[in-house]
């Protein structure tokens, strides 16, 4: 079993030294409540509406810069594992948006997000590796940013790598959405969970930033896909509204929900006696369409 915490924050564009010291305070709060897998928002060091690419490298840092260095330096100080992203100094062009792994006395794991939503693509460069899943006290953990996880292939790449807990780091922009709805991203953590009988954790981030209404909807789903935690904005069966240009920024208070998971479920891919959901595959009909 591992009790997974998502520490909800509204990170300030900018603001590095700022964002990771109250990202520091958040994961010691969720250590204090036992939690051993913790997971911070997509760009929790820098913010995330930037202007430009300039804007977003002046916010960037390479992997051993003060984020990262600081997350693994609690890492090991506490004996948890976390997850977090931040802007990723790149010397050849335009920055990553990446997230690093880190465990006690170990060396980070960084992934830079494949799948670049909307305007990031103007922003920031595409990774272009496999997300990584990685071997941790808890268990195998998996690593993907927001958007990566709306593309059916990398959960399951990362569920055929034998991940028993897939963390990510988002940043979900409140929209529309019919009443009596969850947000479009918690529904679809929750398919990916089910179909690939492997366990999310995906904290999001809250606020107003530069225009952006944020959904706060962070969720922990078990390898069934039913959440075992969820903000109340991630529960709200509620219209919402999207983009104010004209309205203020707004710092919402910070949020941390835990859960805990049977990560020995994930290891099962049965769903009925005789229905297994890798086992069942028919490659030989479909293989091909997968390149």
């Amino acid at each position: 079993m591992a009790l997974v915490a998502c520490a909800q924050f509204s990170p300030i564009v900018g603001a590095v030294r700022a964002n990771v010291q109250r990202s520091l305070e958040l994961i010691a709060d969720a250590a204090a409540q036992g939690a051993t897998v913790i997971v911070l928002p997509e760009l929790a060091s820098s913010g995330y509406v930037f202007n430009d690419t300039a804007e977003a490298a002046a916010a960037s840092e390479p992997a051993d810069g003060f984020a990262v260095s600081s997350w693994q330096a609690a890492a090991t100080e506490l004996g948890v594992v976390i997850v977090a992203g931040f802007a990723e100094t790149n010397p050849g062009g335009a920055p990553f948006n990446s997230a690093a792994l880190l465990m006690p006395d170990g060396d980070p794991v960084v992934y830079r997000k494949v799948h670049l939503w909307d305007r990031e693509r103007l922003i920031f460069t595409p990774g272009d590796d496999l997300p990584p899943v990685v071997d941790t006290p808890v268990g195998r953990v998996g690593v993907m940013i927001c958007y990566d996880l709306e593309f059916p292939e990398w959960v399951r790449i990362a569920a055929l790598q034998g991940a028993e807990l897939i963390c990510a780091p988002v940043n979900w922009p409140s929209v529309d959405r019919p009443i009596g709805e969850r947000p479009g991203e918690v529904v679809r953590v929750q398919a990916g969970a089910s179909v690939n009988r492997v366990a999310i954790a995906a904290c999001d981030r809250s606020g107003r930033e530069r225009g952006v209404e944020w959904s706060s909807a962070s969720v922990i789903v078990d390898a069934d896909g039913w959440p075992l935690a969820l903000t109340d904005h991630a529960a709200d069966a509620r219209r919402v509204h999207g983009p104010d240009e004209t309205a203020a920024d707004r710092d919402d208070a910070p949020v941390t929900i835990l859960a805990e998971i049977d990560l020995a479920a994930s290891q099962t891919k049965l769903i009925a006696e005789y229905s297994d959901v890798f086992a069942d595959r028919r490659e030989d009909l479909y293989g091909r369409f997968a390149r």
